[in-house]
């Protein structure tokens, strides 16, 4: 039978959509050997807001307050994670599975710059073969007990979002945006797709909020007046949490430092994401 392509007047009459048959799911079965409770995504309508950092820094919390955390790098053109944690190591396989690489607080990490000999070597490839990388990350990849999975997604709504949200389990997510106006199209755009998907959405983080004056310290939001409780609240989505422009913070990645970052900023979605464990 051909695809369904939702205009019963052209569909035949064995269609599950016409029948009340309930379609095939796309799940894909994580490594025989992997055990992982929730999955969490972490997505924007653009890029350059800053998904890896909220990433790494939810898998970091998340770590410090007991968890397993793990990192699914699906920004195959465009990895970060493994610069962000100063990974050196490369991810090493036996013929049955692919082991993911620790950080230094014992993260479990899977980047396609862990399999390239080069980090600085371009991933010039189409976007069925990136989407299958994707996928292989979860099902090829074993994970070792982890509490939670973070996957930090590529921008848009393109191969790889849809194959993240149709082959993994993912359990919810979270938007990250920035101050500016384009904040209400970001949310959009995700709510959207989440809905699509059948999704839940946690939360919005903000990033680039602000910046603190090191000499007055006062607060000054140097790219205009946040939107985003204004969108954010257009879709019920509470404000996990408002990241600032910190050098030290971006030292810290530059370094490969980042587990060593003090603030509370996001300790609000930490909270959220640990209460999917019930």
């Amino acid at each position: 039978m051909s695809e369904c392509t939702h205009n019963c007047e052209s569909c035949g009459e064995n269609c599950p959509s016409r029948t009340g048959g309930a379609p095939a799911s796309l799940l894909e079965k994580p490594h025989e050997l992997s055990s992982i409770k929730k999955v969490i995504a972490v997505v924007s309508g653009k890029g350059g807001v800053g998904k890896s950092l909220v990433t790494s820094l939810m898998a970091t919390l998340m770590q410090r307050r007991g968890y397993q955390s793990a990192i699914l790098d699906a920004d195959v053109t465009g990895p970060s994670i493994p610069r962000i944690f100063g990974l050196k190591d490369r991810a090493m396989g036996d013929g049955e599975a692919i082991y993911p690489v620790r950080t230094k607080t014992g993260i479990e990490t899977m980047s396609v710059n862990l399999l390239l000999e080069d980090d600085t070597t371009p991933v010039v490839w189409r976007g069925p073969i990136i989407a299958g990388t994707v996928k292989q990350f979860w099902t090829d990849v074993v994970w070792n007990d982890v509490d939670f999975m973070f996957v930090d997604m590529p921008p848009g709504t393109g191969d790889v979002p849809l194959t993240v949200f149709q082959s993994l389990p993912v359990d919810g997510i979270i938007v990250v945006t920035s101050p500016q106006e384009l904040v209400s199209m970001i949310v959009t755009k995700a709510v959207r797709m989440a809905q699509q998907m059948d999704i839940p959405i946690l939360g919005v983080v903000e990033n680039m909020s602000y910046v603190i004056c090191p000499d007055c310290g006062k607060s000054f939001q140097i790219y205009g007046e946040s939107h985003v409780e204004e969108a954010a609240g257009q879709y019920g989505l509470r404000v996990l949490g408002r990241l600032p422009i910190d050098p030290k913070l971006t030292a810290a990645c530059d370094k490969g430092a980042l587990e060593l970052f003090e603030g509370d900023w996001l300790d609000a979605a930490a909270d959220t994401v640990e209460a999917l464990l019930g």
